[in-house]
C-alpha cells in the first residue's frame, strides 16, 4: 500500500482529531482569558461663564474729502482815477500831522502826513506788479486758499518813485503783510500833481491777495 493510500485511509481520523483538538484549545482560551470590562468614559460639560458685552459704539461717518484749493487769481487794487478830497478838519487831522507852514523846511518822508494834491499818482507797471504778487504770495497761505487785504502807506516823490513804504493796516497774517511790503517796493507811479505842480505825497493803497 502506498503512502497516499494510507493517508486517504486515515484522513477521517486526522480530521476529527484535529477538530476535537481545536475545540478543546478554544474552550481553554475562553475559559482562562482575563475578564474584560468597559472603561468609564463618561464626561461632564463645564459650566458656561457668561460675559457682559460692552455697549455698542456708534462709528462716525468718514470725513468729507477736502477739496483741492483752486488756482489763485491775484490782483492789486488799482488807484481810482476819480479822487475825491475829503474836507479837512482838525479832528481828522491833528496838528502834528498837518503840513508845515510855508517857508519851513521839514522832511515829510519821515512819517505819513497830510499832503494835498489834486491829481493822484497812477500805477504804471501793473503787469510787473501782478507777477510780483504771484511770486511773493506765501505758498502755505496760497495753497490753503487764504488771502487778505494789506493797507500800505506809500511815500512817492516828485518823479513818481516809491521812496518809502509803511504798514498801515495788517491783513491778520504776518506773511501776507511782509509779502505786500515787498510788492509795494517795486511799484512805479506817475507823479502826483497839486494843480499843475509835481509834488511828493503820502498815499495809503490796498494790496490784495486773493484765491479763486
Amino acid at each position: 500500500m502506498t503512502a497516499n493510500e494510507r493517508l486517504k485511509q486515515r484522513f477521517g481520523e486526522w480530521f476529527w482529531g484535529s477538530l476535537a483538538a481545536a475545540t478543546v484549545i478554544h474552550f481553554l482560551i475562553f475559559m482562562f482569558f482575563p475578564t474584560l470590562s468597559a472603561q468609564d468614559m463618561s464626561f461632564s460639560t463645564p459650566e458656561m461663564i457668561s460675559f457682559e458685552l460692552p455697549p455698542e459704539v456708534e462709528i462716525p461717518p468718514p470725513p468729507e474729502q477736502i477739496a483741492r484749493p483752486a488756482r489763485p487769481v491775484i490782483s492789486a487794487t488799482a488807484i481810482d482815477e476819480d479822487v475825491t478830497i475829503a474836507p479837512t478838519t482838525f479832528e481828522a487831522n491833528p496838528i502834528e500831522n498837518l503840513p508845515p507852514p510855508a517857508g519851513a523846511e521839514v522832511d515829510i518822508s519821515e512819517q505819513p502826513v497830510l499832503t494835498p494834491f489834486t491829481v493822484a499818482p497812477d500805477l504804471k507797471n501793473r503787469a510787473e506788479v501782478e507777477r510780483a504778487l504771484k511770486r511773493y504770495y506765501p505758498p502755505l497761505l496760497r495753497d490753503a486758499g487764504i488771502g487778505g487785504d494789506v493797507l500800505v502807506w506809500f511815500f512817492i516823490d516828485e518823479t513818481g518813485k516809491v521812496r518809502k513804504t509803511l504798514l498801515k493796516e495788517s491783513s491778520g497774517h504776518k506773511a501776507l503783510d511782509e509779502a505786500a511790503i515787498k510788492v509795494a517796493e517795486i511799484m512805479e507811479f506817475s507823479p502826483a500833481l497839486n494843480r499843475d505842480k509835481k509834488v511828493p505825497v503820502w498815499v495809503a493803497l490796498p494790496i490784495t491777495f486773493r484765491t479763486q
